[in-house]
């Protein structure tokens, strides 16, 4: 019987052993969010990320400009690196095209990089040393570890090689001594290549990509698509066919979105001990 990967349940039973540590500490912890434009899936993100701060004693800022410059938002960026009541900072990505999304990022302090996108932090990820991980990529990893899924020499085929999803999470992987394989738009034979792995996680943002014949018999499917159709949210995987032949998958929505909001809280946790110059976790 198909098991369901429960992003929300994993994400609820997590924030109570992270509450309980963060009520331990001390110092109030602090973040900024800093919005540009009215992207209308940014806002309820954003709206999902406050919501969770607000209930484990993490205090959330919004920051939203409708319309700014690069130079504008670095100066901000640097002002709250400077700013010692503020634990991290997190710019919602996309930005609109006038401004210069990567000398952004880049200009937040690596300490205070709660999305673990900094080149700093994501080199010290791609070497496996302690950083800050993207979120996703950390959710996911979390997500099969509280289902006891084991990665050692498994394999895994990734499809979508985006900076926010699919490279941090080649990593990851791999760093959980995985075999990993990332496939792309320009992948020939793709059903090849997933008919042959134990898990399969998609990120491309297309509707039905992974069919029922692509997957083999018992196999791990992670969805991290997110599409609307008819007014209805689904992923890059025909859920209803897949899941009647896979081990586990994740639903969508309720599978790797409330992990992705949830490693918002963990990795504000983790900059502040960084900070502290303790030990990530």
């Amino acid at each position: 019987m198909t098991k369901l990967l429960n992003g929300v349940d994993c994400k609820n039973k997590l924030k109570i052993k992270l509450k309980n540590k963060i009520t331990k500490i001390k110092d109030k912890l602090s973040i900024t969010v800093i919005s540009v434009g009215n992207n209308e899936a940014s806002k309820i993100y954003i709206k999902n990320k406050i919501k969770e701060c607000n209930s484990i004693n993490i205090e959330c800022k919004h920051l939203h400009y409708e319309k700014t410059t690069t130079n504008e938002l670095i100066k901000v960026i640097k002002k709250l690196n400077k700013d010692k009541n503020t634990t991290g900072i997190l710019v919602q990505l996309p930005l609109p095209k006038n401004i210069n999304e990567k000398l952004v990022i880049n200009s937040i302090d690596k300490l205070k990089d709660i999305d673990g996108l900094t080149e700093t932090n994501i080199a010290k990820l791609y070497n496996n040393e302690p950083g800050i991980i993207p979120c996703t990529a950390k959710g996911i990893i979390d997500l099969l570890d509280f289902y006891n899924i084991e990665l050692v020499g498994k394999n895994i085929t990734i499809i979508g090689r985006s900076n926010l999803v699919g490279k941090p999470l080649f990593h990851s992987l791999l760093n959980k001594n995985a075999t990993v394989t990332l496939c792309h738009s320009k992948t020939k034979n793709l059903k090849s290549i997933t008919k042959k792995s134990d898990i399969i996680i998609v990120a491309v943002g297309k509707p039905n990509l992974i069919t029922n014949d692509m997957v083999r018999k018992n196999s791990i499917i992670i969805d991290v698509g997110i599409n609307r159709i008819n007014g209805k949210i689904c992923g890059d995987v025909d859920f209803k066919k897949v899941a009647k032949k896979c081990e586990y998958i994740t639903p969508v929505p309720g599978g790797v979105g409330p992990m992705t909001v949830y490693e918002v809280l963990s990795n504000t946790l983790d900059c502040y001990k960084i900070q502290q110059n303790k030990n990530i976790r």
